[in-house]
């Protein structure tokens, strides 16, 4: 369903922002590629080719994607939150892990993940072995954790990013992450948007240079 839409909108999108986790677990080795995802990585390669600016927004199931689709697509990746202009509206993008403040937890998990050493240890796992391991781990903590309802203005993003207004103005602030399509306003002039997932609800947003709109691929979703 995913290559089939970025197929349907490749003549009218000028870019395409991927919010992280695209993949469920992705780990680059130095020749192996994942099995499974040729389709969506074809597809991605041709969306590149044809004059489309694709971003990357690397999230907490694909944070150890390194630099074998930039140099294959051009792909442009982000590690980290980033500002963007467009059409003169000022946006906010980020995956959205790692905002709560209060989750200790997330937190080591990240800077185990993100450590050089530990990356280099996994990396001589494998590849069988490895995917096995780590594709299970995803499985059973989405089974545990399911998806939590928006909390409103109680939302770890919303008061991040109430936090982060403090520093400038902006007209959207856009995030993946949480598996809930959202349309919040934060005051009179700046709205947060979550763009929910495409395992069960296939939601995300358009921009046509004056408004941002969050659309759903079936109609009558929502």
């Amino acid at each position: 369903m995913l290559v089939s839409f970025l197929d349907d909108i490749k003549g009218s999108a000028s870019d395409i922002f991927l919010m992280g986790d695209l993949f469920d677990f992705w780990f680059e080795y130095k020749k192996v590629v994942p099995r499974g995802f040729t389709r969506i990585l074809g597809k991605i390669a041709e969306l590149a080719d044809s004059g489309i600016r694709l971003h990357y927004f690397t999230g907490n199931h694909d944070i150890w994607m390194f630099d074998y689709l930039a140099q294959e697509t051009g792909i442009s990746f982000y590690r980290h939150p980033t500002e963007i202009t467009l059409s003169g509206k000022r946006f906010f993008l980020a995956h959205g892990d790692g905002l709560d403040e209060k989750d200790r937890t997330f937190r080591i998990l990240k800077w185990i993940f993100t450590n050089k050493a530990l990356q280099w240890a996994f990396a001589r796992l494998h590849p069988n072995f490895a995917f096995h391991l780590a594709s299970g781990w995803s499985r059973r903590s989405r089974q545990i954790h399911g998806v939590d309802p928006f909390k409103g203005e109680n939302e770890p993003i919303v008061q991040y990013s109430r936090k982060y207004l403090e520093s400038g103005g902006y007209d959207f602030l856009v995030f993946g992450h949480r598996h809930c399509p959202v349309d919040f306003p934060l005051n009179t002039q700046t709205r947060l948007f979550i763009l929910g997932d495409w395992m069960s609800i296939f939601s995300y947003a358009v921009f046509d240079g004056k408004t941002l709109e969050l659309k759903y691929l079936y109609k009558g979703y929502k």
